[in-house]
């Protein structure tokens, strides 16, 4: 995925309390094909990686992981969201140029084109379009749900409407659960994100949120839901006039990324069997395809996985 080289950036989206709030350029080697090597190893990551599972924490978070290889992490006791600059690190993120060769404005611009489109789309529905924040953070960061760290990985907090992400996170999807390092995989983590913030305003998170797991749970739904909306986004997403058009093998990234988090794929690796019973984001099969659902209506209204029996 390309952006378009006079795109301006507007990095004022985001919120940068990486290493105390100071910014890191973290070059690109050979510019969109890789993730960038610069900070470190892999994440200590493991059972639910396979997507965001929604938990109750007093008001909830949506993270994209569900602990750890060892037993799992602890869920976050809330507290008081961490303040900091807004996109004070991000500075150098002005141009498409930028974001095609520094992975942090890359996610500048995601969240630029993201927030764009759903806007309109709102508009087009004559409701206004109330914004998430977005945080970049490094090893910990207190939310408006909690104390959570890196290995958290990227998460929605509905407490205070904020997506946060440690970018590390991306090595390790690559690394550890082999989903491709193209720059649409990491849009695909973000639109998700995105997505479970769409249902909170829409009161979906509220609503069908029961704690249940399976196959055919609320939770996977849920899930599922966000992959499509992700796809949606995909989908618009050159109207936004940040991006070149998507090509099948950027597309492909964002479906490897999405197989790469199946529940099925995820408990086959980490405990040698498959529990249905225990799934809470679905499938790599349905997770793909409800993102290319997404992305070949470009409709939200494709997305309501409530009423379907057909996951």
């Amino acid at each position: 995925m390309t952006f378009r080289r006079g795109a301006r950036l507007n990095p004022g989206q985001l919120r940068d309390l990486r290493g105390a709030g100071g910014g890191r350029r973290v070059g690109l080697p050979g510019g969109l094909g890789g993730l960038g090597r610069g900070g470190g190893g892999g994440l200590p990551m493991g059972g639910g990686i396979g997507g965001i599972i929604l938990l109750v924490v007093i008001v909830g978070v949506v993270f994209f992981l569900n602990g750890g290889f060892g037993g799992g992490t602890a869920a976050p006791t809330a507290g008081q969201a961490q303040t900091g600059p807004v996109g004070s690190g991000l500075a150098h993120c002005q141009t498409g140029e930028d974001a095609n060769r520094y992975q942090d404005c890359r996610i500048v611009g995601f969240v630029n084109s993201i927030r764009a489109y759903w806007t309109d789309a709102y508009a087009e529905r004559g409701s206004p379009y109330r914004p998430a924040q977005t945080t970049l953070f490094s090893d910990s960061v207190s939310t408006g749900c909690g104390q959570a760290s890196a290995q958290t990985g990227p998460f929605y907090c509905p407490a205070d409407k904020n997506v946060y992400i440690d970018l590390s996170f991306f090595n390790v999807l690559e690394s550890q659960f082999g989903a491709s390092a193209g720059p649409l995989a990491q849009a695909y983590v973000m639109a998700h994100e995105y997505g479970h913030h769409v249902q909170d305003l829409e009161g979906t998170l509220a609503r069908m949120n029961d704690g249940q797991t399976g196959p055919t749970s609320n939770g996977v739904r849920i899930e599922l839901q966000a992959d499509c909306y992700a796809g949606v986004w995909a989908a618009n997403a050159v109207d936004t006039d940040y991006l070149e058009p998507i090509t099948q093998t950027q597309l492909n990234d964002a479906l490897s990324a999405a197989s790469a988090v199946g529940d099925d794929r995820i408990q086959q690796a980490t405990q040698g069997r498959v529990s249905p019973e225990n799934f809470s984001h679905g499938t790599s099969e349905q997770r793909t395809r409800w993102f290319e659902t997404g992305y070949r209506t470009g409709n939200p209204s494709s997305c309501d996985t409530f009423s379907t029996n057909d996951l």
